[in-house]
């Protein structure tokens, strides 16, 4: 748990750092070595396969050329997930007639929220289920893919819920790269992720 925390922490202070015009690549990269120069490979997202509210099966090619934000919730939180929701609405809101966006939201509660709780969910804050996906899964996957996007997800039966996530926003690329990594609960760093998210879609 506290090397997820200090991962996620570290993170987040890249992505503060990083300039108007250039946006950072997250993850641990692959140098490699070709005629005698070095290559970078940037980390990237692996594939994944989760079913959403419509029981669609939402895999990586859902997001070809298409830049997404990502986070994870749970639909029964009622501490920090509200304030999330709120946010990444606005976030939504700001890109809804923009084809080039989308937003994949991944439950870590599988056994309460099922394609029925989802769909509620959905319809409740009345949002594109086209452009914004909550999915499930099984829960070793869930846990797994939120491993890979650097975000905390765990458990502990001293919490509400007996779940605890990061309330983190991870901007992602055309590519599947992390290019920024901000906190869904202020506004201030919504507001970041906005402008970057503007930036990188001018590329």
């Amino acid at each position: 748990m506290k090397k997820n925390v200090f991962i996620f922490l570290f993170f987040c202070i890249i992505s503060c750092s990083h300039t108007k015009e250039k946006l950072p690549y997250l993850g641990n990269h692959t140098y490699l070595q070709h005629d005698g120069k070095e290559i970078i490979q940037y980390y990237q997202i692996p594939k994944f396969r989760f079913m959403d509210q419509d029981s669609i099966w939402i895999d990586e090619y859902f997001f070809k050329n298409k830049i997404y934000i990502a986070d994870f919730f749970f639909t029964s939180c009622g501490t920090i997930c509200p304030i999330m929701k709120n946010e990444m609405l606005r976030v939504y809101n700001t890109f809804l007639k923009d084809p080039d966006v989308l937003f994949l939201s991944h439950s870590i509660d599988p056994v309460h929220d099922n394609i029925s709780i989802l769909k509620e969910y959905a319809n409740n804050i009345g949002i594109d289920g086209k452009k914004w996906h909550f999915v499930t899964g099984e829960k070793e996957d869930i846990y797994d893919i939120a491993e890979k996007y650097l975000a905390v997800v765990t458990e502990d039966k001293n919490e509400p819920g007996e779940l605890i996530h990061s309330g983190a926003f991870l901007l992602i690329d055309t590519n599947r790269h992390i290019r920024g990594f901000y906190d869904g609960t202020k506004s201030d760093e919504v507001n970041k992720l906005i402008k970057d998210m503007k930036t990188l879609l001018k590329k």
